[in-house]
């Protein structure tokens, strides 16, 4: 190896260690016994924290392309590095007491592992080769994190997300072949000029089709129907994952593709829709529900569509790489602040069950008002700075339609946010008798940084977006 690829592979120095330490962590606990598993969880968290470590430090030599383009090295990647090492990361501690001892516990901790180091790849693929084995190794771990729960309802979405998952990977790689039988590359950086020559209906289609695979990572409109039944029928730990992590990798990839595309308009205007469809959908299908999970798993369906409006206005606002870049962030953190909270109270499997928490539990109370009021996009929460500026990128890139599709769906978000809220600050149903539902004191304290990490990012905005 001479020193120019020996310098490449440095660069992917924190996709190679997620790799690494997710094989290690797969090995290890097939030597261990079960009540030394608490090795393999310390050796997957040393390998994210080491991971976060090496891409803070790669941040001085962005921006870059490595490997002849397929893979880049800048911004965007850096950011879902950081956002996805640093989210994973605090899943896996606030998640350690819902496991520990079960009998797939370091199957677990390796499949995620596995799943974060797809996503990442997903973030800076730029080819479509590369973007295809990404999104394969960021879904198929997905499958058997659902279905390892072992009830009826985990294999019916475990069958439901793998069945999806197929579906849309198919269609991608319809699309990747497409795309590269009229460009005659698979690279972005080439798309400006191979793919101006090109038949605009079959690039068209290609770009649909490769768009419509992303949306699956996404958890967005056409792929959605997936996301709730996972969310209410996997453990705590995976349901805080899936809803969390893999999204922040298919709204960069997204985000790529649209902007590599030599005429991008007819493709951004796709996305536009699907982004008014998707937080439409999500936010009214969660009036109704009553598990916190569930109506969770809808939430994280509308915020897919703020999200994708951003993805929209890539070819016509300055503002909208920053603010998707940001918004990716910030949705990460107050996301595992909520389902945080459902995993430190695995009994309170319904909103009503939440009544009089604040009175029993005020810090749990808190966080969990903290991240549903961050998620509608209520000040000083990060969310409120990251849905503002998608706000301004939309007006900015001339669609006024999305901006006010982003406003009202806002609103119309408050009301299944409150539904839980309201409970907590009611009276128990029986006062005299304390809550005898098991706390995890874990998840407890995971719930509550996170919530302050919402707010503290919000606060410092200004900061961060002057890195961006």
């Amino acid at each position: 190896m001479d020193a120019g690829m020996g310098m490449e592979a440095l660069a992917l120095l924190p996709e190679i260690l997620l790799l690494a330490g997710a094989l290690a962590v797969l090995l290890a606990g097939s030597l261990l016994p079960r009540n030394r598993l608490k090795a393999v969880h310390t050796l997957a968290i040393v390998t994210l924290f080491a991971s976060l470590g090496a891409a803070v430090i790669g941040s001085a030599g962005i921006p870059m392309s490595v490997f002849s383009g397929t893979y880049l090295v800048d911004t965007p990647t850096q950011v879902v590095r950081i956002a996805v090492v640093g989210a994973t990361a605090l899943i896996l501690l606030a998640s350690r007491g819902s496991i520990a001892g079960s009998a797939r516990e370091s199957e677990i901790y390796a499949l995620v592992l596995f799943s974060a180091t797809g996503t990442v790849t997903l973030a800076g693929a730029g080819d479509l080769l590369v973007l295809a084995v990404a999104f394969l190794l960021a879904s198929i771990p997905l499958y058997g994190l659902i279905g390892v729960v072992g009830t009826a309802r985990g294999a019916e979405a475990a069958l439901k997300t793998y069945l999806l998952g197929a579906l849309f990977g198919i269609l991608l790689l319809a699309g990747v072949t497409l795309v590269f039988a009229v460009a005659g590359t698979s690279v972005y950086a080439e798309f400006r000029t191979t793919l101006g020559d090109a038949p605009p209906g079959v690039a068209v289609v290609g770009a649909v089709a490769i768009l419509s695979g992303l949306m699956f990572k996404a958890g967005a409109v056409p792929a959605h129907f997936w996301v709730p039944d996972a969310a209410q029928a996997s453990s705590g730990l995976v349901a805080t994952f899936l809803t969390t992590v893999p999204k922040l990798g298919a709204f960069i990839a997204a985000f790529r593709l649209v902007d590599a595309l030599p005429d991008p308009a007819g493709a951004a205007l796709f996305v536009g829709i699907l982004a008014v469809i998707t937080m439409t959908l999500g936010n009214l299908a969660a009036y109704t529900q009553e598990d916190p999970r569930r109506l969770l798993g809808w939430s994280t369906v509308g915020q897919a569509g703020f999200l994708l409006a951003a993805v929209a206005v890539a070819p016509t606002s300055t503002l909208a790489l920053p603010a998707l870049l940001f918004y990716v962030a910030a949705y990460a953190v107050t996301n595992v602040a909520a389902f945080a909270v459902t995993v430190a109270l695995p009994g309170f499997r319904r909103l009503d069950d939440y009544r009089g928490l604040a009175s029993s539990r005020p810090g749990l109370a808190l966080a969990l008002v903290v991240a549903l009021l961050g998620l509608v996009g209520t000040p000083p929460t990060a969310v409120f700075i990251g849905k503002l500026t998608v706000v301004s990128a939309t007006w900015q890139g001339g669609a006024a339609w999305l901006a006010v599709a982003i406003l009202v769906n806002t609103v119309i978000s408050l009301y299944y946010y409150l539904r839980w809220i309201i409970p907590l600050y009611r009276r128990a149903p029986d006062p005299a008798e304390p809550l005898a539902h098991v706390v995890r004191p874990a998840a407890a304290n995971g719930a509550m940084f996170s919530a302050v990490l919402s707010v503290l990012l919000g606060i410092a905005a200004g900061l961060v977006f002057a890195v961006l």
